[in-house]
């Protein structure tokens, strides 16, 4: 496997070689293409990820990859199927850098036929049906999302895509996976930008950046300014965060000897969102455990699920009227060492021949509004379309 730092001159080459069935991931810090299979994890016993890992690491250097990774996708559901595999070859390099005027020039997108699942009307049934549940005790939080169903009229040019997620979103996530079940002969890619990073672990030190409590941007910048001031004093968004921030601080807590929790959040902004932000920093006490394991004891956290989590999952799986699939998941990479970056799966896709699925959802807390979630969805939707060449519905 060759295992190479490139360049700074090729800091858009990874993005450049990229092609459909390739893992890719993007972040702040580095830039990731992995290619080839060794071998796929086959799993959906998550308490048994880790292990099975290792296993297939010991194989793959008495095949001779000398340092070998997994990557790839872990879904919402854990009884699914993971999405994950040692690859043959894999590239590291500085993080993206994009020159001014260097944006290629806009390809025609095709046109899409686009609906919702599930219609607007019927998601607010489901968030005042969450409502009720967070009324009579029975949740005190539950993430409720929706999917747009794009067909085109020729074949999803996934790279164009990704490409314009990496450039619009320079300080988030930007990933591709394929995540067909290894024996289908058709890729289905999971793409996306995401903000929200769920755990990163460098030798002894990890980073959680929990996002909860949001607000969709405005092009006139005074309304910008005002939606994100009245955002950081929002009792009902700082609760909603602070329960968030909670649900990572303890599940960290048991692996850590030291663990920094800010007292207060700090706003962070896309192109599309103003969020909460909240950077909680650790250093383990025992440096061998696996970013697998640290980043599956917060999956899924309250940001994407709920409060309590099990009964939170229930009531979604009750309330939704589709399979989430790798939304809300974690996809992300990690090495023999157990150092390695696991973003939570949002502001995505999946896309496989002519078709797009697009996810979003919103955070349904007490006081919550239903028409306000779904203008929430709708501007969390904008940061896939965007990149589709979509910029009106």
């Amino acid at each position: 496997m060759k295992h190479s730092l490139l360049s700074s001159e090729e800091k858009v080459q990874l993005l450049q070689d990229y092609q459909p069935g390739a893992f890719f991931l993007a972040s702040p810090k580095r830039t990731i293409l992995a290619e080839g299979i060794f071998k796929h994890i086959e799993t959906n016993q998550l308490n048994e990820l880790s292990t099975r890992v290792a296993h297939v690491f010991d194989a793959a250097k008495q095949a001779g990859i000398q340092a070998p990774i997994v990557a790839g996708a872990v879904p919402f559901d854990p009884v699914q199927p993971v999405r994950l595999n040692v690859p043959v070859h894999v590239q590291f390099s500085d993080p993206l850098e994009f020159q001014q005027g260097d944006e290629e020039s806009e390809a025609v997108s095709p046109s899409y036929e686009v609906t919702p699942v599930p219609a607007p009307d019927v998601y607010m049934e489901g968030v005042n049906e969450g409502l009720a549940k967070i009324e009579n005790g029975e949740l005190s939080k539950i993430v409720l999302s929706r999917s747009l169903h794009l067909k085109a009229n020729r074949d999803i040019h996934t790279k164009t895509i990704l490409e314009r997620l990496a450039r619009h979103n320079t300080t988030g996530y930007t990933f591709a996976a394929n995540i067909a079940d290894p024996k289908a002969s058709q890729k289905r890619t999971l793409l996306g930008a995401s903000p929200e990073l769920l755990l990163s672990k460098t030798g002894s030190s990890v980073i959680s950046n929990p996002l909860a409590g949001s607000r969709p941007r405005s092009s006139d910048p005074v309304e910008d300014q005002r939606r994100r001031d009245e955002l950081l004093t929002s009792a009902k968004d700082l609760h909603e965060h602070a329960v968030v921030v909670e649900a990572v601080t303890k599940a960290l807590t048991p692996y850590c000897h030291t663990l920094d929790v800010p007292a207060s959040p700090s706003v962070i902004q896309t192109e599309t969102m103003w969020h909460l932000s909240t950077v909680v920093k650790g250093e383990l006490t025992d440096s061998s455990v696996s970013s697998i394991d640290l980043a599956l004891s917060l999956h899924p956290t309250p940001a994407v699920c709920g409060t309590p989590t099990a009964d939170a999952r229930e009531a979604i799986q009750a309330i939704e009227p589709f399979d989430r699939g790798f939304f809300t998941g974690m996809i992300g990479w990690a090495d023999t060492n157990g150092d390695g970056d696991w973003i939570v799966t949002i502001r995505c896709a999946e896309a496989e021949g002519h078709s797009l699925r697009l996810f979003a959802g919103a955070g349904v807390v007490k006081g919550s509004k239903a028409e306000e979630e779904l203008a929430e969805t709708s501007a969390k939707f904008n940061t896939m379309l965007h990149a589709m060449g979509i910029h009106q519905l």
